[in-house]
């Protein structure tokens, strides 16, 4: 015996025309990456550090200017005043040195010295359409400041909220007469913007309260702004060294490359900033261009290997959906005719291989079953014997025996193939009817046909050993009462539609038969007639035979009980029964009986039975007296939506309609004079003496 290595069947993650894009994509990604990494690294430190150092020399450049004005205004007040002390009580002398000191110093706007001299430059107040008064307002909501810089304090403060105007006011301790005064300056800080306007930094001057005194933009400085909480300002206050560049990040996450320099007297402090992001915009728009260039390359790339790939790449994906379709047990998928063995490599090799393989796998499926087949490819069938809750099926050919020697002596040695191409025709059609309904065959036997319904249902019996007090319990068991419903009316439905497709079957028979009546050995096709049993209850269900031989089938006392039904339906005068199980099953929802004061709801309408009690019993082991009950009719059944459900093409046969659904029958004996039944006399029927003739499963 050869060994056979059992191969599980995995789906394909990557074809191979991915795999090659990819590594393609790897080697571009990472090379050009690196590269344009390192030159934007190296490129945004050079930058950082140039943008730093032209930051902090700006910063000086500016901290220098401002210095050097202030310090000259001072300088030439100073010596005025000292000009005016010499002068003494001359008002002619005083009156010509200021005239002289303003017109050689325009940006001075006023000089005061409280309580001893207040010179103004009238040329500065009638230029700008000011008022005189708006120097003493100043002064009096001042009056702190000016005590404190008579006691030796510098200040630097901001006039522009009083002036409208860029102006500063400068307060310098004084003692000119021998006292403790100081001199009050108002000057405009016009000349000092100019040196604080930047294309890329922001440069601003604060003083010793971090108010605002010059900025290039002078709405902030007219409207007073405070510059105190500024992450910049706050480093520049925490330090104790007079210059520094630092890089900080502001209140909204944003980083910024900053420098402050500071300024004695008064503590003013010169700072400016740039914002990091757009100091190293060249940077990130020239990255920005490289990776532009990188995804180029990668898509050329990419472009090129899947066309070098495609013709790999796209047969291997359609044997991977192939064999994704089996593996859902969808052996007859259309995909198959999309395989070409015209290809001379490897490729066209598979693709033969594989329509061998599906050819195979169909034949398997028929000579087994394909419900079970594909429950096996699918991984959903319980290998291990187990109970389950089914609805089963028997059927067979009434007088068999005598249609097989009827084939027998008109044609001799060929009758096997005209029985088995009468049968297999027969077969098919019920087949059909259980195939639709999710029934599952489980064998044939000659003419008898054996089904069961939710045999591969997916439904456990373990809530039955859970507490009476677990809610799972509840919901377990109701959900399990569905299933068992719907596979009882799933049988009823596809045994109904068996009637529907044997009239069909008949009626092309005979047409058969006529159509070859006049030929040698003329073929012929029987008129047949059936009979059905359903029962539902528990059955052992699970794979048995032997090491070589394994069949999926059911057994137990609710088999067995569903072939005696099957075989009683000759004495009942039936064709389709049911077993008490069964009618218990159904009553209360579907069978318009006592149980639900003959209404069924409209939710179950569709679903409707019809039946009648069989009026002898037959004994049970261990149930005791049963009836059975003959199906007469689903009420609500719609052949044409049934059949188009296997067959788009189907079309209804108007004298067959009449054996089910609304223009089916309406009583049991209707059933019996549609078909061709007698009705028994029940009077000398003996349901017990019939279950010797039947062979149980």
């Amino acid at each position: 015996m050869k060994n056979v290595s059992e191969k599980k069947s995995r789906n394909v993650k990557y074809s191979i025309g991915f795999k090659l894009i990819f590594i393609i994509s790897v080697l571009v990604v990472v090379s050009l990456g690196t590269v344009t990494f390192l030159v934007s690294y190296l490129i945004s430190r050079d930058l950082q550090v140039s943008t730093e150092s032209s930051n902090f020399d700006s910063t000086l450049k500016a901290a220098t200017t401002v210095e050097n004005e202030l310090s000259t205004i001072r300088t030439n007040v100073f010596l005025m005043l000292d000009m005016l002390n010499a002068a003494g009580s001359s008002g002619m002398l005083m009156r010509q040195t200021s005239a002289y000191f303003f017109e050689r110093n325009q940006n001075i706007a006023a000089v005061v010295v409280p309580g001893n001299r207040n010179l103004v430059n009238n040329r500065f107040f009638l230029s700008n359409e000011l008022d005189q008064s708006l120097v003493d307002d100043y002064l009096a909501l001042h009056s702190d400041e000016i005590s404190r810089s008579e006691q030796g304090e510098s200040f630097v403060l901001n006039a522009a909220p009083s002036f409208g105007l860029p102006v500063l006011v400068m307060m310098y301790p004084w003692k000119g007469s021998g006292l403790d005064e100081t001199a009050v300056i108002f000057f405009t800080s016009s000349l000092l913007t100019s040196t604080f306007t930047g294309t890329s930094n922001v440069s601003f001057m604060i003083n010793h309260d971090g108010d605002l005194l010059v900025h290039s933009d002078f709405e902030l400085t007219k409207a007073g702004a405070s510059m105190a909480k500024s992450p910049l300002v706050q480093q520049m206050r925490a330090n104790n060294d007079e210059n520094r560049q630092v890089l900080f990040t502001d209140e909204d996450g944003k980083e910024y490359f900053g420098s402050y320099c500071k300024i004695s007297p008064a503590d003013i402090g010169v700072l400016s900033m740039v914002e990091k992001e757009k100091a190293l915009k060249p940077v990130t728009n020239q990255t920005r261009l490289n990776i532009y260039l990188a995804i180029a390359v990668l898509f050329l790339a990419i472009l090129f290997i899947f066309f070098y790939s495609k013709t790999l790449s796209k047969p291997l994906s359609l044997l991977t959906n192939i064999a994704d379709e089996i593996n859902q047990g969808n052996f007859e998928t259309k995909l198959f005719d999309k395989l070409t063995t015209k290809r001379g490599d490897e490729i066209g090799v598979l693709f033969e291989s594989t329509k061998n393989e599906q050819q195979i796998l169909n034949t398997v499926s028929k000579l087994t079953n394909k419900g079970v087949a594909k429950a096996i490819v699918r991984k959903e069938i319980n290998f291990e014997p187990h109970l389950k809750d089914v609805t089963i099926f028997f059927s067979d050919i009434r007088g068999f025996t005598a249609i097989s020697d009827g084939f027998n002596k008109r044609f001799g040695k060929d009758s096997p193939r005209e029985i088995i191409g009468f049968l297999n025709d027969y077969m098919s059609r019920m087949v059909n009817c259980i195939t639709l309904t999710g029934g599952n065959v489980d064998k044939f036997e000659g003419d008898a046909v054996m089904a069961v319904w939710g045999v591969l249902r997916d439904d456990s019996l373990e809530y039955e050993d859970m507490a009476d007090n677990n809610p799972l319990k509840k919901e377990l068991k109701e959900k399990h009462e569905r299933h068992i419903k719907a596979d009882a009316i799933n049988a009823i439905r596809g045994t109904i539609a068996m009637r529907y497709a044997l009239m069909e079957y008949n009626k092309e028979a005979e047409a058969f038969t006529k159509a070859h009546e006049k030929e040698p050995l003329a073929k012929y096709k029987p008129h047949i007639r059936i009979g059905c049993g359903l029962n539902s209850g528990r059955a052992t269900v699970g794979f048995m035979g032997s090491y070589d031989k394994l069949e999926f089938t059911s057994i137990g006392d609710a088999v067995n009980l569903a072939s005696r039904t099957e075989s009683s339906n000759k004495p009942c005068g039936t064709d389709v029964l049911i077993t008490e199980d069964t009618y218990n099953l159904l009553k209360y929802d579907f069978i318009k009986s006592e149980f639900n004061n003959f209404k069924i709801k409209e939710e179950n309408k569709k679903d409707e039975i019809i039946v009648e009690v069989i009026p002898v019993t037959f004994e049970v082991k261990g149930k005791g007296k049963q009836h059975f009950y003959g199906v007469v009719n689903m009420p609500q059944f719609d052949i044409e939506a049934f059949f188009r459900e296997g067959d788009p093409n189907f079309v209804l046969d108007s004298d067959c309609a009449k054996s089910v659904g609304p223009d089916g029958p309406k009583t049991l004996e209707e059933v019996r004079r549609l078909l061709g039944i007698a009705t028994p006399d029940f009077g000398g029927v003996n349901l017990d003496a019939e279950e010797n003739k039947v062979t149980a499963s």
